[in-house]
């Protein structure tokens, strides 16, 4: 087997495990699921490796590479594929909103989207439900961060309200990864609390899983949402958020947020 046939059996299992139907081109059949994805799909300018539909619509493709091979260049040619759809496929955009390049070990993802498109690396493909959602949003989340209203100041001190501020301006500039380190004592989860509420209010973050390195850190941090008055809205957290404090490996897909511990994840 070839480092390219490796990828894509790799790729197979990836897609599979997310959701998508499999299938090759001589052989479309649309209505066997919500998600259907077309090996070696014929475009204007080519051949996609995998053109994925979601909703009877095409809406992403997937450009497969053999194991090893630097995927941050390869968005171009993802590009040239996404505006090359044949005219008999019904589509959620021209050009397609998303685009995937793996190896079947390493996957990036661009959402096209946003404001200032840029891949980034993935765990696992989306489900084809996810990018419908995604597809049919009016704004994307990086936009949503762009435009989050003003910090109420009221309850905060001095030096939260200076890392709420940073870690906002932070993910807007499209900048995931930020660290905020505070002194002790200096009310680290109160100041989480606060932007955790902001991220699903107003950004609307779907989910936020909050990390402890001991499960009494978790217990902590539980009563700590348990007790906060939103700012904005006078009720406690908890009456409009729900909170799972995670004791198994099954995550509540109603909560919106979850706390876990190493031993717990």
């Amino acid at each position: 087997m070839t480092p390219e046939e490796n990828a894509r059996q790799q790729i197979d299992l990836l897609l599979q495990e997310a959701g998508w139907i499999i299938q090759d081109r001589s052989r479309i059949d649309f209505s066997a699921g919500a998600g259907v994805t077309i090996r070696e799909a014929v475009l204007k300018t080519g051949e996609a490796d995998y053109l994925l539909f979601a909703g009877d619509k095409a809406i992403a493709t997937v450009e497969a590479k053999p194991e090893g091979y630097t995927l941050t260049g390869v968005e171009e040619q993802s590009g040239k594929y996404a505006k090359g759809l044949l005219d008999i496929y019904p589509n959620w955009g021209d050009p397609l909103p998303f685009a995937y390049e793996s190896t079947g070990s390493e996957t990036r993802f661009t959402n096209r989207l946003d404001p200032d498109p840029a891949s980034r690396g993935l765990f696992a493909f989306h489900r084809p439900e996810t990018l419908i959602e995604w597809a049919t949003r009016v704004t994307q989340l990086n936009q949503r961060l762009r435009e989050m209203p003003l910090l109420v100041t009221g309850q905060l001190w001095q030096a939260q309200i200076e890392a709420i501020q940073n870690l906002e301006k932070s993910l807007a500039r499209n900048r995931p990864r930020a660290l905020i380190q505070m002194a002790t004592g200096s009310g680290k989860t109160f100041t989480a609390v606060n932007f955790v509420y902001r991220l699903i209010k107003h950004a609307g973050a779907r989910r936020i899983l909050f990390l402890v390195d001991r499960s009494n850190l978790g217990d902590q941090t539980l009563k700590e949402f348990q007790q906060f008055v939103t700012p904005d809205d006078g009720r406690k957290f908890t009456e409009l958020y729900n909170i799972q404090h995670l004791q198994s490996a099954q995550v509540d897909t109603v909560c919106r947020y979850t706390i876990s511990s190493p031993r717990q994840s």
